[in-house]
């Protein structure tokens, strides 16, 4: 690979320069107000695509964004490697926390990175990890020292769930044949620590309405006779963890595979400071389910969380009211074992059997997705793991994450294939959230490392 990585020394400033250009498309896949941004992403990724030497690059219509495809088949007796990404990006609010425009990326020093980090909406997820591929690809089409076949899929609506993906991968088994997918959508442990993800918690996401009376009523007139939906809404949030910070969902834990002790005895092996964890997120103290530490409550455990809660009046001044409605959001991280429709018919029926007869109580189910595990005797493991140790300089170590993508369980099931979870963001990145950045050094790190996956992923 020395062609291949002499080539990427060269070419450092044009692949960044030529990011930004990816970065300052606003490609908001939940805003319809965005589509023709999304759709200018989409065949400017096809674009990169074709330049790098990718054959066959369509932009593929499904029933919501497009998916962009291409590929190179040196050898039909090769193995091939699908890499996945998705162009599009949350939503940059609130706007008045960036520093800089999210849309108009721009290289700071930080603490972290005094190097330089990339601060854009995007930057660390998805574009930026997933054009880590485009230039490595590119890098060894240029070398000549493309070792195995590779397909891209980069799809348009992951951050709203992904929905027509998988009618997508349905339809396109024989196209998107393989025999290891490539992910780069998550973090290392640390900078300087090489680490893959083995492991990613599945997701329930439930909205739910508490309604009182027919219309807003007076506070004086009404207060204390009638049903305020906003204390009755957070009265049952609250019975929904018990003292010890269980969930308490009736058979919400019935499927959970627990760890083994040596199991979360390696885990225990990933560098962990309690002290810098609180300080870099500004909390004084932890909480969560009792019997576990921090970084398996974040991983390994399932979680129930309200990550949005409305009603009655919230703007500027007093409005005595009593609100007719009151809202919010709840997501549950599930892990291994867990399925989310399962847990999402659950949720609901508890949380409509708690609420007093005062209340009329609705649900509304979003998407869901199961959780993954990579086997850390696979053989995409194993090369992920040595083209780590090789451009770090020390060995790489596994780790689960609390996060989830669930088109990772989908396309096991689907194309009968592993997915590796090559990822270089680290969690100060501060993806969907103001101020997103993406370290150079990472980026790089990641355009360098991908080749050599390549090599020995073909090798096994």
């Amino acid at each position: 690979m020395d062609a291949t990585q002499n080539y990427i020394q060269e070419n450092k400033q044009r692949f960044l320069d030529e990011l930004f250009e990816l970065l300052r498309i606003p490609s908001i896949s939940a805003d319809p107000v965005y589509v023709q941004d999304m759709l200018d992403t989409a065949q400017k990724t096809a674009d990169f695509l074709k330049e790098a030497g990718a054959d066959n690059v369509e932009i593929c219509e499904t029933a919501g964004y497009p998916v962009v495809y291409g590929e190179k088949i040196i050898d039909e007796n090769l193995p091939t490697i699908l890499v996945y990404g998705h162009y599009d990006v949350q939503p940059p609010d609130p706007l008045d926390l960036w520093e800089s425009g999210p849309f108009e990326p721009v290289i700071k020093k930080t603490e972290i990175h005094p190097e330089g980090a990339i601060f854009a909406r995007g930057s660390a997820d998805d574009k930026g990890q997933f054009f880590m591929h485009l230039k490595a690809f590119e890098a060894m089409m240029s070398a000549g020292e493309l070792p195995c076949n590779v397909k891209f899929m980069i799809e348009g609506e992951e951050e709203v769930g992904s929905e027509n993906l998988g009618d997508f991968v349905k339809n396109n088994r024989e196209k998107l044949a393989n025999d290891v997918i490539l992910i780069s959508d998550t973090s290392l442990v640390a900078k300087d620590v090489p680490s893959l993800c083995t492991g990613l918690r599945g997701l329930s996401y439930v909205e739910v309405k508490v309604k009182g009376p027919d219309l807003d009523l007076h506070s004086g007139l009404y207060g204390g006779a009638v049903p305020n939906p906003i204390n009755v809404l957070c009265d049952m949030i609250g019975q929904l963890h018990d003292e010890n910070g269980k969930i308490t969902v009736k058979g919400f834990y019935d499927d959970v595979i627990e760890l083994s002790d040596e199991e979360r005895a390696e885990m225990a092996k990933v560098p962990f400071d309690l002290e810098n964890y609180k300080k870099s997120i500004g909390i004084k103290d932890i909480q969560g389910e009792e019997g576990y530490v921090t970084m398996e409550r974040n991983s390994i455990r399932p979680t129930l969380d309200v990550n949005g809660i409305w009603g009655g009046y919230t703007g500027e001044g007093a409005k005595t009211v009593i609100p007719s409605y009151a809202e919010a959001k709840i997501s549950m991280r599930l892990v291994p074992g867990q399925d989310p429709e399962k847990i999402t018919q659950l949720f609901c029926e508890h949380f409509e059997s708690i609420a007093p007869d005062s209340v009329e109580v609705t649900t509304k189910p979003h998407h869901g997705g199961k959780g993954y595990v990579l086997p850390i005797d696979s053989k995409g493991y194993l090369a992920a793991k040595k083209a780590m140790t090789h451009t770090f300089g020390k060995e790489a170590i596994p780790f689960r994450s609390g996060g989830s993508i669930p088109i990772v369980a989908l396309f096991e099931e689907e194309l009968g294939s592993k997915s590796v979870l090559l990822g270089f963001g680290l969690d100060s990145d501060v993806i969907h959230s103001p101020n997103e950045n993406f370290g150079v050094f990472n980026f790089y790190k990641g355009i360098e490392t991908i080749p050599f996956f390549f090599k020995y992923f073909a090798e096994a």
